[in-house]
């Protein structure tokens, strides 16, 4: 007679693992508690916040139609002007600095840290803080928009600009190197192929983006429909901003069916 095997007892995690974990709970936990204390969260605005919101959907409707015409259709066009040219902007000043970012193009780390410094630091600036900065320099306008929505776009096209271009394959590029190509031969040859359908990828997504961007940049100034939704807002004519925000609604909308199109087309 053989004695029996000890039963054995399977479990998922180790007395450690599971100690990890709980501590993992209570910290997220004390997080949200902290921070729900914290935001000082008063409940009775908080109760009557459905009663409010349905009171102000009502006063939004009917829109009042007429002002489109008089206020709307114009800064409408101005914003999507902004979104464009910041685009624009956005795209000119990325590149040369994505050249300078990828490692397998500039072979120097100091260019290269200075680069992805510059894409760090602009697109981690918010939109709307570039907008009071360029506000506060150049006046209120679209110019100062424009160049908001360029220099926080500099970080998001450069950054996936860079990182195309360090995922090039190296056989074209070598074989191009060995007969003795120029540089801009090789980048317009050998790079440009393999990275052009990430850059149009990229430049219709952030110009679909910056629309949406750009349509709250008059809160501050930086024209465009935001300056006539902020208007209405300051002087409560409930009924234009409906229309307002329906008109910002169905452009953001149109823009992702096109954009989406034409990245079929393009890509």
């Amino acid at each position: 007679m053989t004695a029996a095997s000890p039963t054995r007892h399977w479990e998922r995690f180790t007395p450690l693992q599971r100690n990890a974990r709980f501590a993992t709970y209570l910290a997220a936990t004390a997080a949200v508690v902290w921070a729900a204390r914290s935001v000082e969260i008063i409940p009775e605005f908080l109760a009557d916040a459905p009663a409010q919101t349905a009171d102000l959907f009502r006063r939004m409707w009917p829109f009042d139609w007429g002002h489109y015409a008089k206020e709307v259709h114009a800064a409408l066009i101005e914003t999507l002007h902004i979104a464009t040219l910041g685009t624009l902007l956005s795209i000119a000043l990325a590149v040369p600095i994505a050249l300078l970012a990828a490692r397998n193009i500039t072979r120097s780390r100091t260019l290269n840290l200075i680069a992805t410094f510059i894409l760090v630091a602009t697109r981690s600036i918010n939109t709307l803080l570039w907008a009071l900065l360029f506000v506060a320099v150049f006046g209120p306008g679209a110019l100062a928009g424009v160049l908001s929505i360029g220099f926080h776009s500099i970080g998001f096209v450069g950054k996936m600009l860079a990182e195309a271009l360090e995922e090039t394959p190296r056989g074209p590029i070598e074989a191009l190197q060995a007969t003795g190509a120029p540089s801009l031969s090789v980048l317009s040859k050998g790079y440009w192929p393999a990275v052009e359908p990430s850059f149009w990828g990229v430049a219709l997504l952030r110009w679909d983006i910056n629309i949406r961007e750009s349509a709250v940049l008059g809160l501050v100034g930086a024209g465009g429909i935001g300056m006539s939704l902020d208007t209405a807002l300051n002087n409560l004519y409930w009924d234009q901003v409906g229309l307002i925000l329906a008109v910002i609604f169905a452009v953001v909308i149109a823009t992702e069916v096109v954009t989406a199109a034409i990245r079929r087309r393009v890509i």
